[in-house]
């Protein structure tokens, strides 16, 4: 893998000839990431005659800047109205939404922006030098590791459920059931699907998404006139820049938060089948163990945005680097790139960085131009962008029903779809009203399939031996790494206590 810097000169300028494409693409990105159901796959397969009938250079310029920029416009909602974009904007609901409701919209925004960039951006020049070493990582995760980092994300149902703890294990096992529906992953055996045939894939996470989130929200909000408390609604009235200024100064006095959180990211998106959603649960449940203050965490600090917004777009350059090394797709948007450049006559793995390492590396240039113009572009606008909670509930309300039962249909055109979003935004409505947490909910859905395929697939391929998940060195290593996050609370809570007993 040949890299020299006449090589990364050469790609700076072609990207720069094209920062008029990066600007499209990126507003593009920005728009449909913060749309439920408008996912990156999808927009690049709608614009697929542009993709395919330009360079090759430029389609891969133009769905890198989309692709990153979708992420980036996941948080916008899931700030603002606690609908997030996509999976991995989900977690920034957590803390981003009661941000907005104290009237510290316009901060959390900031911190979403500046935390995605720099996210973005040190794992993007990370790629670029460590590519021969770190693509290796992905030859060593298989069935075994996966079930372990997957239990890393559960294991943040009993976090955001502390405040009762039976609700949200209740709510964490609900989603566990709805992510159950459907064909198994080994026989194909039906199960839970009433015998509609659209629930043989199981259930579109595009639906449980929209619903639990965006129309129980949506419901809710019909309660009140406004999502703003009444000291919120004041002080973002009186926003201004100052504000926009003080979200900078918050992101930065955490630099080394976004650094580590956007690592953990990198490692989890280079894993083919993880991706955001993934990265980024699994970010703020590490964020929160390690904090000295983890109990802050769901009232709306500035860790509990950071966290999940630098790893879900630290997972980007993660997606890209199994397609580029090894021609396997980290996750749906990869998928779709994979298809666009093997038109093109693009052949991916080892040789691509051989016979053409520009575009091997100008994958990475290209998404650290794409995050720099985001930065510069979307931090002016926060301040009015923010504004959009001000709006009263009685007109927001019917919008966002509308537009996300447009993003319900889109992914596979079905009217039952329509209904299944329906039924689970009655779900998500009674689960607030009654305090149940509608985010343990969709941990369940999102991680749930996840780790009952790579269960039954490693205990397929062992022969049915329990074992085989104490069998890799690997794995053994991620099992200690997770009964360690496991105990810290309890140490850290001994600490405390001790010092409490020490000082009286």
């Amino acid at each position: 893998m040949h890299l020299s810097l006449s090589i990364l000169a050469d790609q700076f300028l072609l990207n720069f000839s094209y920062l008029w494409l990066i600007i499209i693409a990126t507003t593009i990105g920005i728009i449909i990431g913060a749309m439920p159901g408008f996912g990156a796959a999808n927009t690049i397969i709608l614009l697929l005659p542009f993709t395919l009938a330009v360079p090759v250079d430029v389609a891969l310029i133009f769905m890198v800047s989309l692709f990153v920029a979708s992420h980036m416009g996941g948080g916008i909602t899931s700030i603002l109205l606690n609908i997030p974009g996509n999976g991995g904007a989900a977690a920034t609901c957590l803390d981003g939404y009661p941000m907005a409701r104290k009237g510290m919209g316009q901060q959390a925004l900031v911190l979403s922006f500046v935390s995605s960039t720099v996210g973005g951006m040190v794992t993007a020049c990370l790629s670029i030098f460590l590519l021969p070493y770190i693509s290796r990582l992905a030859y060593y995760m298989h069935s075994v590791e996966m079930v372990v980092i997957l239990l890393f994300g559960i294991t943040l149902i009993a976090s955001v459920a502390s405040d009762n703890m039976l609700k949200g294990l209740i709510a964490g096992f609900l989603g566990l059931l709805i992510g159950a529906i459907g064909a198994d992953h080994i026989y194909s055996t039906p199960r839970a699907t009433f015998g509609f045939i659209e629930l043989y894939d199981g259930v579109p996470l595009i639906a449980v998404l929209i619903g639990v989130f965006a129309i129980s929200e949506a419901l809710t909000m019909m309660e009140s006139a406004s999502v703003l408390s009444d000291k919120g609604r004041e002080l973002m009235k009186q926003a201004g820049w100052a504000e926009t200024w003080e979200g900078v100064q918050m992101a930065f006095a955490r630099t080394w938060h976004m650094i580590w959180t956007s690592l953990v990211g990198l490692v989890i998106g280079i894993i083919p089948g993880a991706g955001a959603s993934i990265a980024a649960f699994v970010a703020y449940q590490q964020s929160r163990l390690f904090s000295k203050t983890p109990e802050k965490y769901g009232t709306g600090i500035p860790e509990g945005v950071i966290a999940p917004e630098a790893a879900n777009n630290g997972c980007s350059s993660g997606d890209l680097i199994p397609l580029l090394v090894i021609g396997v797709p980290g996750g749906t948007t990869a998928a779709v790139m994979l298809i666009v450049l093997t038109y093109h006559g693009v052949q991916l793995g080892p040789r691509l960085f051989i016979q053409n390492p520009g575009m091997g590396y100008g994958v990475f240039i290209t998404m650290m131009i794409a995050y720099a113009v985001m930065l510069f572009t979307t931090l002016p606008l926060t301040r009015y962008v923010s504004r959009l909670v001000l709006i009263p509930t009685t007109v927001l309300a019917p919008i966002i029903i509308a537009f996300t039962l447009v993003g319900a249909f889109a992914p596979r055109g079905y009217m039952f779809d329509l209904w299944l979003t329906l039924g689970f935004g009655v779900i998500g409505y009674l689960c607030r009203r009654t305090g149940y947490n509608v985010v343990a909910v969709l941990i369940g859905v999102i991680l749930g399939p996840m780790l009952e395929a790579n269960v039954m697939r490693a205990l397929r391929i062992s022969g049915d031996d329990p074992l085989v998940f104490f069998s890799s060195p690997v794995g053994n290593g991620l099992w200690l790494a997770l009964a360690f996050s496991l105990m810290i609370p309890s140490i850290a809570k001994w600490r405390r206590n001790r010092a409490a007993l020490a000082a009286s």
